[in-house]
Parts: structure tokens; sequence; C-alpha cells
């Protein structure tokens, strides 16, 4: 059946679009074998699969094994190959392991003479790295890199292909997410029909849940560089590390009714690019443009697509120094699309323009070469010299709280290129085993944007975009205003203004201190429940079987006092290889062996105020109308953060599932609202789970259906204001004097705040509740969109953590002022009982792209503590 839809998809395209040239006039050696050759299709006739794309890579380094390489690089999750190709002269080829150590000693002034680094940079290609598709949905990109690499390899007295091979090495990964477009491909392949169908809503065109944007746990993968959660992004920033390539170009797609987008960037840039960064950018724009123009292609810069979240493709490379762009091209997201102006656009013409760009970045990057290396030196160069003369001189992370989130915060520095030394005694009155991160480094830069509280926007772009709120127009924040990294995991990041000079030693992650080893014993095992080691023995605990107790408040035994939250698996109940069990799962957790029972103060283990876990079976709310990327950080956070399964449950089975089969049933944030997706009957089934013990945990959207549903005491706000007009009198006359009196006549008399794309908000936790063991006083939550929701009545429920007063709830980024105001003293988490089980509401979501490991432990509390106080 596959091979018949793609034979008549096949016939109809290549009927279409007969003698289709992608680079107009332009002859190609017959020695190098060509897509049709090796793949039996035109390409733009169909969508190359993962496999074919490795297999035509393949056939061209066979053809050309002294000009092209496949390097595999990594795995998705979904155990398919990651591979990019190294294209280059005979005579650059030869000298890679040169190339890429020279880049390494341009990258370190403090090892590279000034006399070297110019003979490296007189040396040296420039190396360009080409990606596409991190959006596995974003179709042109991955068989417009075949082309680029055919064309680099086959053509024939091309100026621009001579001089990208004589001045660069092409690094070309043609598919960033395997796992997404094999699902958009199979999604597109199953409502083909007789013919590829142009309309705008065809179900071939129209995707699925989820879609096939995302990889496998449905992260959105752009968004991950600094992060580096996903395994596709660890290994691309480890295969970055080997290379340091100069200029950087990602590949996406964007709207079917729009043009194409290239560099220059849109306001607003990150302060922490430097001039030379933001200027070059116009080589590569000019280079695409004449191309473009010769075409007959329309493009626009400058909009849109901004360089101020350092999470992209086309921003977290600028910050060891390349030039990174974003290329974003109109998408047919299948093979045909009419346009709302009557015209077809079609998949042959979309892979042209890719293709063009690429080459014509290649030939940039080969013109300046010379610049681009001498920029790379010198970007490094300052990054040192401003990290020595600064007021700060570096970064300390305090060894306390949350060890296991201070220790994974430093290891992530590390992952990513940055120099992080470890305390092995006290160090400026903090623990031993701190962390110290000099600013005398390379990477100066980049550490002052993942660990600066904040990070400042230009003056006149937050201007105009408040101009624009006044007038009801939409703002152009392109993603979140707020990343800082101990901000996200809630740990303590200290600025150091004289530098350090206490002894300290390099740290790679290898070195992460262990917890001690603990002796047999003959009562309990008790674990201080402080953070997320913590919790990751617990999911391993009820994993195994083992029976574990929780005391909701502290107790101290031999002078030591052990937090509320604290667990303990008793030797009495658990089975005689309990010992062994505990050893082999405690990970980095702490262990403490108990030998009698007695306490000196506090609650006794057979205390009421001590509670035993129940092994819960959690289940998911997944499919439509679910937010695929809330689901799927949810998913993660417990199943890969912390090992814990999930049943991932399509919404619409709600409907006949026996929900007695589940302990806890999470709702997502949704793409809309639930109500229409989930019936009166079902969420009656939900609400008599709940009263017979069930725990239900709901997240943004997910709020919503419990409120409108009897489910939740609480109720998303309009926005405030202190006008209170009396509809039933006639509006009253009015002098307008001027513009803002002209503004302030026409506002809606009932609106909903703006949306907010993304800042860090501070809220109180209530020490009291089971919900909060283990969590901060305050904790950092991502905030975004517009809903607000009212607290919990005293009666109703409790508010366990609720954001600061306006003048203190904003940790980091850019906030309207109305909704600071408004957002001052509500909810971040409602607990409700409902009968013998709970209702847990998340105003926002706590597993945001699973960056805010500082929510981990209230999440988890949510979803284990939750069924262990259902009685």
């Amino acid at each position: 059946m596959r091979t018949l839809l793609l034979c008549l998809c096949t016939a109809v395209a290549l009927s279409a679009q007969s003698n289709f040239e992608f680079w107009p006039g332009a002859a190609y050696d017959p020695a190098i074998p060509t897509f049709q050759k090796v793949l039996g299709f035109e390409p733009g006739s169909r969508h190359a699969t993962h496999a074919e794309l490795i297999r035509y890579l393949e056939a061209l380094s066979a053809a050309a094994p002294n000009r092209l390489k496949v390097v595999e690089y990594g795995a998705s999750w979904e155990r398919r190959k990651l591979v990019y190709a190294v294209i280059g002269s005979e005579a650059n080829m030869r000298r890679l392991p040169e190339i890429q150590a020279s880049m390494k000693k341009l990258l370190d002034p403090r090892k590279t003479t000034e006399a070297e680094a110019q003979r490296l940079i007189a040396n040296t290609p420039a190396i360009v790295w080409l990606g596409h598709a991190v959006h596995g949905n974003e179709v042109s990109g991955p068989d417009s890199g075949l082309l680029a690499a055919y064309h680099l390899l086959a053509a024939r007295n091309q100026p621009a292909v001579a001089t990208a091979l004589a001045n660069t090495i092409v690094l070309l990964d043609p598919l960033q997410n395997p796992d997404g477009r094999m699902r958009f491909i199979h999604s597109f392949e199953q409502a083909l029909g007789l013919e590829p169908d142009a309309a705008p809503l065809a179900a071939e065109r129209n995707e699925p849940w989820p879609g096939g944007r995302a990889n496998h746990y449905l992260f959105d993968m752009n968004r991950d560089w600094f992060a580096v959660t996903q395994p596709e992004t660890k290994a691309r920033i480890k295969m970055f590390q080997e290379w340091y390539p100069v200029v950087v170009a990602d590949l996406h797609e964007m709207g079917s009714e729009t043009s194409y987008y290239f560099a220059p960037e849109a306001i607003p840039f990150n302060p922490h690019l430097t001039k030379e960064q933001k200027t070059s950018l116009d080589w590569f724009g000019r280079n695409n443009a004449k191309y473009f123009d010769q075409l007959g292609y329309s493009y626009f810069t400058r909009e849109v697509f901004d360089a101020f979240f350092p999470g992209y493709g086309a921003s977290w490379p600028a910050y060891y120094g390349s030039i990174a762009m974003t290329y974003e091209n109109s998408s047919v997201r299948g093979l045909l699309y009419r346009r709302l102006d009557g015209t077809i656009y079609n998949f042959q013409d979309s892979i042209r323009k890719h293709f063009t760009t690429q080459i014509a970045t290649a030939e940039a990057a080969g013109l300046n070469r010379a610049q681009l290396l001498k920029n790379f030196w010198e970007y490094n160069k300052t990054a040192v010299a401003e990290g020595k003369s600064e007021s700060t001189k570096a970064y300390i992370l305090p060894r306390r709280g949350d060890t296991a989130a201070v220790d994974k915060l430093a290891a992530l520095l590390v992952e990513q290129g940055i120099e992080v030394q470890r305390a092995p005694a006290s160090v400026n009155g903090f623990p031993d085993g701190s962390y110290v991160v000099s600013l005398a480094q390379p990477a100066k830069r980049f550490i002052r944007v993942l660990l600066d509280p904040h990070v400042d926007m230009e003056s006149g772009f937050l201007k105009e975009q408040e101009r624009r709120r006044a007038r009801k127009l939409p703002d152009e924040i392109y993603d979140v205003t707020a990343w800082s990294l101990p901000l996200l995991y809630n740990v303590e990041c200290v600025a150091a203004t004289s530098p350090v000079t206490a002894p300290l030693q390099p740290f790679t992650p290898a070195a992460v201190p262990k917890p001690q080893a603990f002796a047999k014993a003959s009562v309990a095992y008790v674990v201080p429940w402080k953070g997320r080691a913590s919790a990751r023995f617990l999911a391993a605990a009820l994993r195994a079987d083992l029976k574990v107790r929780t005391a909701d408040k502290e107790f101290v035994q031999s002078g030591r006092v052990y937090p509320r939250g604290t667990l303990a698996v008793l030797t009495s109940e658990n089975p005689a290889n309990v010992y062994e069990t505990v050893t082999r799962i405690a990970g980095e957790a702490e262990v403490v062996p108990f030998d009698t029972s007695w306490v000196d103060s506090g609650v006794n283990f057979g205390s009421r105020n001590v509670a035993l876990f129940k092994k819960p079976r959690i289940a998911l709310a997944w499919d439509r109308p679910v937010s695929s990327q809330s689901a799927g950080a949810a998913r993660f956070v417990i199943e890969r953060q912390f090992g814990y399964p999930v049943t991932a449950l399509r919404t619409p089975a709600l409907a006949a599932a026996d929900l007695d089969h589940f302990d806890v049933i999470i709702l997502p944030g949704a793409q809309g609202a639930y109500g229409g997706s989930i019936s009166a009957a079902t969420t009656a089934k939900l609400k008599a789970w709940v009263a017979k013990g069930g725990t239900l945990v709901a997240i943004e959207e997910g709020v919503g259906y419990l409120a409108a549903n009897g489910l939740l005491s609480t109720a998303a706000e309009s926005l405030a204001t202190d006008k209170k007009p009396d509809p039933a009198k006639p509006a009253a006359g009015r002098l307008l004097k001027d513009e803002a009196a002209y503004l302030e006549s026409i506002r809606p008399e009932r609106e909903t705040a703006d949306a907010v794309q993304g800042i860090l908000g501070i809220a109180q936790t209530d020490p009291d509740h089971w919900i909060t063991a283990g969590v901060s006083p305050t904790v950092n939550a991502m905030v975004q969109g517009r809903t607000i929701y009212s607290p919990l009545k005293l009666d109703k429920g409790v508010n366990a953590a609720h954001f600061l007063a306006p003048e203190k709830l904003l940790a980091s980024g850019y906030m309207w002022e109305e909704n600071r105001k408004q957002l001052a003293f509500k909810p971040l988490v409602m607990v409700e009982r409902q009968g013998v089980g709970h209702v847990i509401g998340f105003s926002f979501d706590p597993n945001f792209r699973a960056y805010l490991d500082g929510m981990n432990v209230l999440f988890l509390n949510a979803v284990f503590r939750g069924p262990a106080h259902s009685r």
C-alpha cells in the first residue's frame, strides 16, 4: 500500500514539475550519484525518510570519499541515528584533525599567543554548520540539505562552490529530529489520496495530535540548547565542541502564506552579543538576497525572529563566538499548497529556497573566512579581558540546600564548555564542595547569560511594546524573557567582586561527591527529605515494592533535626534483603541507618502524622485538547528525571476507563479548553473517583476545567480595574482633551490582562502543608499567558503557594505592570479536599520545558504525597 501511494504521489508531482532546476544553468559531474539515482525519486516529489537521507549521504561519501565524510554523533529517543556530513576540498579534508585543533586554540587566548593566532587565522578554513529540521514537520530542510551536499560535490564551474570548498569546511546535519519527521511522514502518507491535495485544510497537511514538530517526549528542541534535557541536544552540543563552527545556520519553516526570512535578526538582541556579531550578519543577508533576487523570491529580514533568548539553535552557538542565524522558509507542510491568492506553492520550490541559502551561506563564509576567524579570536580574547576587568570576578554556587540540584547545575555548565572549579574546603564562608565559576575565561559572556538573574532588553524595544499594547496591538516579544539557571533550579548563586584565591580543583561531572556509605540498620533506613535526590530515592523505592513512610512533621534524633517529609523504610515491614535494596537504589540520596525508633523530640514512626506511601498508578491525559508540550514535559519529568512510569491515557478514553485502576490523574495544560472534550458524565466520574481517594492534578488550563466544574473552588479573573460602570445608565458626555484621554476612553469596560511571554515570578510556600515538604520557603515559577486565578477560601482548601507582593514577585524577565499588580498574592498551587481525595491545581506549569528543576519536588509531592494523604 505504501509503495502504491508513493508511486502515485511521485507521478503527480513529476508531471507538474518536469525539468525543475534547483540551481539554474548548473552542470554536474556524472560520477556523483543524483538524488533520483540513489533514492528512486526526484527531489521534491515526496519527503525523504530518515533512512533515505542517510542512504543518500552514504552514497555521496562512497562516490567522493576524499570530499565527504558521514559521521554518526548520537541517537534519538526512538534509536534513530543522528548523523552529519563533513564536506570540503580534498586538501582541507586531509587536515580535519589539524583544523579541529586550530579552532580549539583560537577559542582560548590564555593558551594561544597573538602570533600563533594570526598564523591560524591565515591558514584555517571557516567551519560552517547547516542544521535541518529540529522541528520534524518542517519538511523542506532535510531534502534541501541533500541537494546542497550534492551541489557542493558535483557542480562544475560554479564560483560559489569553488569559494566555499577552498575556504570552508561544511558540516551538514540533515535531520536533527528524526522521530518527529517520521511521525509527520507517517501521518502524511496515511492521509494521502489519489493525488496530493493543495487544499489548506486537507487531512494530509493537518497532522493528528501531537504532530511532528517535537521529539519523542514532545519537546521543542529549539528551546533546549541551554537546558540540555534531551539526548539529541546533548549529542549535538558535544559535536559542536569538537568543531566550534564560526557560522551556524539553523533552517526552519513558518506559515504557508509567508515568504522567507533570513538574518539580520529582529531586535531585541541579547546584550552579551558583540557589535561584530551583529554587523557581520549583513554579509550573509546580502548574499542570500543576491540569489533570491535572481530567482525572483521575496523575503524579509529584521522582523519577528530575534536574538534575545539563548536556547535556540540560532543563538546558543553565538556565546562561544559564532555567527548564528535562523532561516525560516514558508512551509508547504506536504507537497502542494493553495495560497489565499490562488497560486499553488509546491515542495520543490520550498526546497530550492533552503538549498539556495545554504550554498549562499557557505559562499559568504568563504568570502569572509579570515574576518570570521579573526572575530572568533577577538570574541574570546575580549571575553577573558572583560572577566578580569569587570566588577564581578566569579560566581559561587554554594553547595547547600538541594545539593543534587547544585551539582546538576555545575555539571550542566561544564557540559556546555564552561570551566567550573570546586573548593575542597570552605571558600568565602560557603560550605565545602561549593563551586566557583571564574569570569576570566572565554565563556565569560555565556556565563553572564546563564547565571545573571536578569538580562536587560533594549529600552527602545520595550517602549515600543508598551506603545503597541496601549493601542491593543500584539507585542513583538518572541519567547520567554527569563531563563537564569540558578533561578530555574532555585539554588543560590553569589557574585564575587574579587577573585577567589582559595585552593580550587577543576570540576567534571564525574567528580560529583557521593554520599557516604551507610551501615545495616536494625530499625529503619531514614532519608532526609531535602530535594531531588530524595525524590529519586522515593520513586525507586516504590518501584522496588518497598514500604516507605513519611513524617509530616520534623523530628530530632541524636541532636539532628530531620525535616518534614523525611522518609523512613522500616525493616520490620520490608523484606529481609531491604538493606541490599536500599543500597542499590540510594543514588545521591543520604541514607541514615536507625537502630532505635526513639526520637529526642517530634513525631515517632507510629504517629498519625506519619503517612504510608502508596505505589501510585499514574495516568496522564494525552491527546487533544491537551498541550503536547505540557503533557510531554510532565511525563518526561516523572519518567526520565525521577524514574517512575506513567500511563499516557488518551483524553477521550477517560469516558470509558475504569478510573479505579489509577491513584493519580494528571490534566496537563491544554490548547484551548477541556470543556468540549470531557463530557458531563466523565466529569461526574472524576468527581466520584476523587471523593473515594483519587488525586487529581491539574495544570494551567486544566485548572480552568476544574474551576468550571465544581472540582476546585477558584475562578479565572478578568483584568482588575477601578472603574465601576452602571450599565443601566447611559454614558455621560466626556470631553477628550488629548491622545491619552482618547486611548483611555476606548478601552473595554471588562477585559483580560495581556499575555506575558514568560517571566520568573516568586511564590511563597505554606510551611505547614504536606505538598510543600522539602520545598524552599519561596519558589520561582515560569509565568506565561494571561490567566490569573483567585485564591481558595479557608473553608475550601489551601493556597499552598502564592505569589509575593507586587514590588517583590518579579524575579526575572519583563512583565506588564497590570499583570504584576494583579498576580500579587494569587495562588500558584491550590489543594482542595474532595471526600477523602484531593484536587491539586498548578496555575502555571511546574514542568515548563523541563527547565524548572526548582519546582520538581513541589510537583512530585502532588503526585506521590497526594495518594499517601488520601484517607
